[in-house]
Order: C-alpha cells, then structure tokens, then sequence
C-alpha cells in the first residue's frame, strides 16, 4: 500500500499532470467567459435581429407520447451550446497557431552511423565488388 501512495505521488508531482491541471482550471474559467458571452450578449442581440424570440426558450414540442406527456426538444438551449462550441473552438485554433509561430518545431536530424554500422556498409559494398567481378 505504501508503495502505491509512493507511486501516486510521484505521478501527481510530475510537470506535465500539473501543467494539465492548470489548464483544466483555465479552460473552465474561460468556458464560463464564453457561455456568459453566448448566453448574455449574443442571444439577445440575435434575438433583436429576428425579431425579438428569445432563442434560449426556444422549444418543439412533439404532439404524440405513448404516456400522454407530449416531449419537449429544447433547440435554443442547443444552438447555444453549438455556438459556445464554435467560439472556444476557434479561440483554441487561434491560440494553437501562434504558439505554433513561436514554438519551431526543431527537425531531428539522423544519428550518425555508428562503428558497426561503418564496418558493415564497408563489408556490404566490398561483397558487392566482389560478386561484381566474379561475374565479369
């Protein structure tokens, strides 16, 4: 047991978990800017633009049930969430792509061959020598 604990320990300190965590708390926090945005600022103003209907509340209601509760599907809660999506998504793209202008990504260049391998590219192209003048 005093192993595992040890064990779990070591994982939980490591950068990358830590660096994992503060971005779950960042990324929360900037989900709740982005719903407020949505759900605060756009909706309304697209509200505005079609009319006054409150998309938020927006509903179908199905008219058959077998229960004779008619089910409700909830379509503006819907496109609310579709656009938080679309606005966290492209916040990320755009993030991902300046990072990517400042983080350049460095081309590993191939290993020098080693002895061995020297020694056996040397010993592969005198066979091949030889088999050549064994057949002329």
């Amino acid at each position: 047991m005093k192993k595992f604990f040890e064990e779990f320990k070591e994982f939980i300190s490591k950068g990358n978990v830590m660096d994992l965590a503060v971005g779950m708390i960042i990324g929360s926090a900037f989900t709740a800017i982005v719903t407020s945005l949505v759900d605060d600022m756009l909706m309304p103003l697209i509200s505005a633009i079609i009319g006054g209907i409150n998309l938020s509340n927006l509903t179908i209601e199905i008219p058959w049930s077998l229960n004779g509760d008619n089910p409700v599907i909830h379509i503006g809660g819907f496109l609310q969430a579709i656009i938080n999506f679309l606005i966290i998504a492209f916040c990320i793209f755009c993030i991902v792509k300046v990072l990517n202008k400042f983080i350049k990504k460095k081309e590993a260049a191939p290993a020098p061959p080693t002895k061995d391998q020297e020694l056996l590219t040397e010993i592969r192209d005198l066979l091949k020598e030889q088999n050549k003048n064994n057949n002329d």
